[in-house]
């Protein structure tokens, strides 16, 4: 049935979120902050090996060169130019205040951070794109399904370092995918093999970027860079 895949996928983020929240409460909190550097140094090689796999070429003469940069650039200046302009992440962190006082989590000081991170954390990607897409157009919720996975394990994780929040990241992918599901007639056709390869790119270095922000090494305005996506996708007609 169309639609089913990103149910499951919701369902499969806040089963995983409870898990690690109940686990997270049985840690003590150096147990925890030690588990939150653990998923942060996870993310940023997801990211990082994911980015290498669209910039990397091996040329004919042996050596390794890179690919996409100019594209890889202009992308991410085009899409934190929009994102500024769109404020998308105070608008983000304003979804997540609200979820945090209808679901009466207001003594939660790690909400919206648990919110924030775990939401750019599973809606970024190729494969909530083309996976939303194949469940509207084809029917085929597999992609979705193998996301799924991947989801609850990441989300169990968060939710154990850093609590409720996360839980409600199940809100943020039913919004992306669902619109990326109602757009799929419009959105299908620009799905090309080029555009794939420039959204994974870029999307991978989003998620290396939430993992920077998860170390605390630096803070990066990830949702308001999220704009970049679409300018990957558009890259790709030049």
């Amino acid at each position: 049935m169309p639609g089913m895949g990103i149910i499951v996928n919701m369902a499969g983020i806040a089963a995983g979120g409870v898990v690690g929240m109940l686990c997270g409460r049985l840690m003590k909190e150096r147990f925890q902050q030690t588990l939150m550097k653990a998923c942060a140094v996870a993310i940023i090689f997801l990211g990082l090996g994911g980015t290498l796999q669209e910039m990397l070429y091996l040329a004919p003469d042996g050596h390794i060169n890179c690919t996409g940069t100019n594209m890889m650039l202009g992308s991410l200046i085009l899409g934190a130019l929009a994102g500024e302009l769109l404020n998308l992440e105070d608008r983000l962190v304003q979804l997540g205040e609200w979820l945090k006082r209808k679901s009466g989590s207001g003594g939660d000081a790690a909400f919206v951070d648990g919110f924030v991170t775990a939401s750019l954390t599973v809606c970024i990607g190729a494969m909530a794109v083309i996976g939303s897409i194949n469940d509207r157009l084809l029917g085929d919720a597999t992609v979705l399904f193998v996301k799924t996975v991947l989801d609850c394990i990441i989300v169990m994780m968060l939710a154990a370092a850093m609590g409720k929040g996360c839980i409600f990241s199940a809100v943020s992918v039913g919004i992306f995918q669902g619109s990326i599901f109602l757009l799929a007639g419009f959105a299908e056709p620009l799905m090309t093999e080029g555009a794939l390869a420039n959204l994974g790119y870029v999307g991978n270095i989003l998620i290396f970027c939430v993992g920077i922000n998860l170390l605390g090494a630096a803070h990066i305005r990830v949702a308001n860079l999220l704009p970049a996506l679409l300018a990957a996708v558009g890259w790709s007609f030049l």
